[in-house]
């Protein structure tokens, strides 16, 4: 399970380059809400990574986004206190805007976010 986050970014960035580009823009709206929603899944999975090491039973892993706020409150804080802001700014860009509503297209943003994808899962592991 160690390498899972990075598989699914991984997988993420697969399923965007499906999508062709038009004006710096994804066109193929299907493969970008999917690699948002793989790239959301590699932020949990680095999450339950990290929660595992800390003791936490499978069992007890979050089950809803409020669920992993609350875990990250209480224990991630304590190593880096921005991790909850950014698994926040994650949420909201890759579950809602990106996968949700699918609002996002621009290939420069989306390369972003997949930049802030990996420095979350990087940051998680120390």
């Amino acid at each position: 399970m160690k390498n899972e986050p990075l598989r699914y970014l991984q997988n993420a960035k697969e399923l965007l380059n499906k999508s062709p580009i038009e004006d710096n823009d994804y066109i193929d709206v299907k493969y970008v809400q999917e690699a948002c929603s793989t790239a959301y899944l590699a932020v949990l999975k680095a999450i339950d990574e990290y929660l595992l090491k800390r003791g936490i039973t499978e069992k007890k892993l979050p089950r809803s986004v409020d669920g992993y706020r609350e875990a990250l409150r209480k224990y991630g804080t304590i190593h880096n206190g921005n991790l909850l802001r950014k698994f926040d700014n994650l949420y909201h860009e890759l579950h809602i805007a990106g996968y949700y509503r699918g609002d996002l297209k621009s290939a420069g943003v989306l390369k972003e976010l997949l930049k802030d994808v990996r420095f979350f899962i990087e940051k998680v592991r120390v």
